[in-house]
């Protein structure tokens, strides 16, 4: 029987993983000045220019937040992670939890039922294994920040 109050390394790395992926993605697309994201569905010309701020101004504020959110993710796992206040760590990730879930839920709902953009359903299918993924690195956190009465 498996323990599910155990703590779980892997997913904070497979979460750091694909904030990098992000990062990595909208960097190439902040050197292009374009905004979406490769292999996303494509940012017509009209959309870009009413866009609020400059295409590449914004993809590289994606790209920086995606480095960071794989650094919270690699902190929850680590030691110097572990001395931030439990509650302030809860909180970040409950903050994050909004804009994963939110970007994930518009990629499921295009995705699988074509409200949207363009998204396909293997982008509504990643966006299921990211909200999952991220779950299970706040789970895991929470189980091994728990402090034992006794």
């Amino acid at each position: 029987m498996v323990d599910s109050d155990r703590p779980r390394r892997w997913p904070a790395y497979a979460v750091a993983v694909l904030f990098l992926g992000y990062a990595a993605g909208k960097a190439a697309f902040a050197l292009q000045a374009r905004l979406g994201f490769p292999g996303g569905p494509p940012v017509s010309a009209a959309e870009a220019g009413s866009y609020f701020m400059d295409a590449a101004t914004a993809q590289w504020l994606a790209t920086a937040s995606g480095v960071l959110g794989a650094g919270v993710a690699i902190a929850t796992v680590t030691a110097l992670g572990r001395r931030v206040p439990r509650t302030l760590m809860l909180f970040v990730l409950a903050g994050m939890l909004l804009a994963v879930g939110g970007g994930g839920g518009i990629m499921i709902v295009d995705g699988f039922v074509g409200m949207g953009v363009g998204w396909q359903w293997y982008h509504g299918a990643l966006g299921l294994l990211v909200i999952g993924l991220f779950l299970e690195m706040i789970r895991s956190y929470a189980a091994a920040t728990r402090r034992v009465a006794g």
